[in-house]
């Protein structure tokens, strides 16, 4: 067997220009690559080779024109089963329990899935394997258990170690058995997953979905190397399992989680606007000329050029543009470099500023910032408030070091159970009485509690509510081009930079207009929120106070 190692050359051809793909895929390699390279995690590629071979010499196609011939992987999928079967952590398993395959409609989705099953059902050496096609109705499920099963079937050498039972098919030579499971399956008991394909989960709907991803990976438990593999198109359904791994899968990419078991692999357009653009189609479609012709994604382009619904459809099934999708914001670089600076409200002394609250509307963390324009850069002082009894139970629920933060002075404990407003307000008259920074505007979170603002108007300040919806649009890009510029500075509060780093933004691709959502439902961004109430009012009425907040003397 020839051991080549496919990670490299189809990185190499993606660097040098013959592959096109879109910067998420080049992400995810260039981060591989390092990760190789630095020994982070190590390559065998006897392995990654073995599943290569494998696949090309027992895997047939089960449909189509090229149906019952052997598959003859692409480059692409060669590269992605060495990734899923050859990156090895320290012990020597497998690196990635979780992978993210995202990639347009005809471009052999259910062969990477049928594919990895073969292999995982009767070459991975693990007895007892225990195998699902997972999706939320149980005949979903079925068209992809019946995908393997057939592809099985039409190779003589699997199809005599496999048995075809009631409910799942059985190989046993290993003990192992393949199944469909849709969402009625209550807990995770008895599971004991070693694979799991979940089809098209772009059309997982909501909680249910997220509540049954969480069920199948929570089964991995008692297993060396488990795979729970969803591939899709984009898709329909919002705030789902689809748009939880985008905000991983993107935030990992852009190095700002500590994400090391997720191999994602996002095949989409970077563009939306060249949608009818075959270029940028190759980057959505790598078997573009292979299973897909250029003649069909063309008719397809006219077609959709007259008809709303129809342009829809093709932006979601063939670009993987998802009409409201959701992706992590800031690389981590540019929220490094705008945390470098170390200063504090005396180097900021005697000017005047624009203020934001928001209040965390689970009451366990509040955060106030002041943003103070000096020498033609904007300086964030940032206060964050959580009750004295919730500090211990946020740092063991997120693994965030908060008795460091109240040490470092960046988190104040403030009441018992609930945060006293009042500590807020004394912080942002604080500012005025010792340090003579003293606010124009304050912007705060409409939702915010009316005490608050009572008290900040009783000392005379100027306040005004702030939508954060998808009105915030024109704020985030100044705020984006703030911080690329380097012209923002958060200073030494890693309580703050962490916030900016938990940042999605949710695109509605109709208006092209955006706001800030959370990358995982446990984390924070009260304290990215107040800066961007802060800036709200900063630029709702610059021309009224803008000339103040320079601060010229």
């Amino acid at each position: 067997m020839t051991l080549n190692n496919y990670i490299i050359e189809y990185h190499g051809r993606i660097q040098s220009g013959e592959i096109i793909v879109g910067k998420w895929v080049r992400l995810f390699y260039d981060r591989l690559i390092d990760d190789l390279q630095t020994g982070r995690v190590t390559f065998s590629a006897k392995k990654a080779g073995f599943a290569v071979a494998f696949v090309e010499a027992f895997c047939r196609h089960h449909e189509g024109e090229l149906a019952p011939n052997r598959i003859t992987l692409e480059l692409w999928q060669k590269a992605m089963l060495s990734v899923l079967f050859g990156v090895l952590d320290k012990d020597g398993n497998r690196q990635f329990r979780e992978a993210f395959v995202v990639v347009g409609r005809k471009n052999g989705k259910t062969v990477i899935a049928s594919s990895v099953s073969n292999k995982c059902a009767f070459a991975d050496g693990e007895y007892g394997g225990r195998i699902y096609m997972a999706a939320p109705k149980l005949e979903q499920a079925h068209l992809c258990f019946d995908g393997f099963w057939q592809m099985v079937q039409k190779e003589p050498e699997l199809d005599r170690l496999a048995q075809k039972r009631r409910s799942d098919i059985y190989i046993p030579s290993t003990n192992t058995t393949v199944k469909p499971l849709a969402f009625n399956a209550k807990k995770s008991d008895g599971f004991n997953i070693s694979l799991c394909i979940a089809d098209e989960i772009a059309s997982w709907n909501g909680n249910a979905g997220l509540k049954f991803y969480e069920v199948l990976k929570s089964s991995f438990g008692a297993r060396r190397q488990p795979l729970l593999l969803s591939i899709t198109t984009a898709g329909y359904e919002n705030d789902g399992v689809y748009d939880e791994l985008m905000k991983r899968s993107t935030a990992y990419l852009l190095g700002n989680s500590g994400e090391t078991r997720l191999a994602p692999f996002l095949y989409m357009i970077d563009d939306p606007e060249k949608w009818d653009d075959l270029d940028e189609l190759k980057k959505a479609n790598p078997n573009l000329g292979v299973s897909i012709r250029p003649e069909y994604l063309l008719d397809e382009i006219e077609i959709a050029r007259n008809s709303l619904s129809k342009l829809a459809e093709f932006k979601t099934k063939y670009c993987n543009v998802k009409q409201s999708s959701t992706q992590a914001w800031l690389p981590y670089e540019a929220v490094d470099r705008i945390s470098q600076d170390e200063f504090t409200a005396e180097d900021l002394r005697g000017g005047y500023c624009v203020a934001g609250v928001d209040l965390s509307q689970t009451t366990d963390l509040t955060a106030a910032s002041v943003i103070v324009e000096k020498s033609g850069l904007l300086y964030v002082l940032t206060k964050f408030f959580s009750p004295a009894n919730k500090i211990p139970e946020l740092q063991e629920r997120e693994g965030v070091p908060y008795d460091i933060y109240v040490k470092q002075g960046w988190l104040v404990p403030s009441g018992e159970n609930y945060v006293d407003y009042e500590d807020c307000v004394r912080w942002i008259v604080s500012l005025i009485r010792d340090y003579d920074i003293r606010p124009l505007k304050v912007g705060y979170d409409r939702y915010s509690a009316q005490y608050l603002v009572q008290r900040l108007q009783q000392y005379g300040m100027h306040t005004d509510d702030v939508f954060q919806g998808e009105n915030l649009t024109p704020v985030l890009n100044e705020l984006d081009g703030l911080i690329r510029d380097g012209t923002l500075r958060i200073g030494k509060n890693n309580l703050l930079k962490a916030h900016f780093l938990n940042v999605a933004m949710k695109r509605n691709n109709e208006s092209n207009r955006y706001k800030p959502v959370k990358i995982e439902q446990r984390l924070h961004i009260d304290g990215f929120m107040s800066v961007v109430d802060a800036l709200t009012v900063r630029q709702k009425y610059f021309n009224e106070i803008g000339r103040l907040l320079k601060n010229e003397g």
